[in-house]
């Protein structure tokens, strides 16, 4: 008997509902397998995106660099060939972990960090009559990876003079900063920022 139309169902005739059944299962699966196979990496990217975007403690900061190159490209024509660095360069607007690597319009790089001269080095600088070198005030607290290098006694100079000759209109980046010199040690510990328009 037919349940669906409540009629006795023909000797030979085909049940429908049972050969739709068979076949359901089969297509239920497929559909599931579908499912399973986009879904889970649909929320694996999700997920990946949630988590780089989602702000945490752990993200690395700026790392310490030593490379010399590009500090004495930058300022090494002013203040004299740097022999060894622990610096830092970093955009000030993005935030910790970033991965911006090129400046975008109206990009604030801070350049920070310490520098050893060559022999004869920063006494070459202070000397310099024009500049007008004095004993510096407290010199601002710089980023806490770079405390490590930073002497503690240092007897820094400064010459407002100096920072204005090496931050000149016209170099690349339009740089502002300080510059301070440590001549008995030939150090130089440089803040600046380049903005990039």
């Amino acid at each position: 008997m037919d349940v669906r139309r409540g009629q006795p169902r023909q000797p030979g005739q085909r049940d429908e509902r049972v050969e739709r059944e068979q076949q359901e299962p089969r297509g239920r699966v497929d559909r599931r397998r579908f499912l399973l196979i986009a879904g889970v990496p649909l929320l694996a990217v999700g997920a990946g995106t949630a988590y780089a975007a989602w702000p945490g403690p752990d993200r690395p900061g700026p790392q310490v660099r030593t490379d010399l190159e590009p500090l004495n490209a930058r300022f090494g024509p002013y203040v004299g060939t740097l022999v060894e660095a622990h610096w830092l360069g970093y955009d000030i607007d993005e935030p910790p972990g970033g991965s911006r690597t090129i400046p975008g319009p109206d990009s604030r790089i801070r350049l920070v960090g310490v520098a050893r001269l060559a022999p004869g080095g920063a006494a070459a600088v202070t000397g310099r009559a024009e500049y007008a070198f004095t004993p510096a005030a407290a010199p601002s607290e710089p980023p806490a990876s770079l405390v490590p290098y930073l002497p503690a006694g240092a007897a820094w100079q400064h010459s407002p003079q100096f920072d204005a000759h090496a931050n000149r209109e016209g170099a690349e980046g339009n740089p502002s900063g300080e510059y301070l010199f440590d001549p008995a040690r030939d150090l130089v510990r440089f803040d600046l920022m380049y903005l990039y328009t």
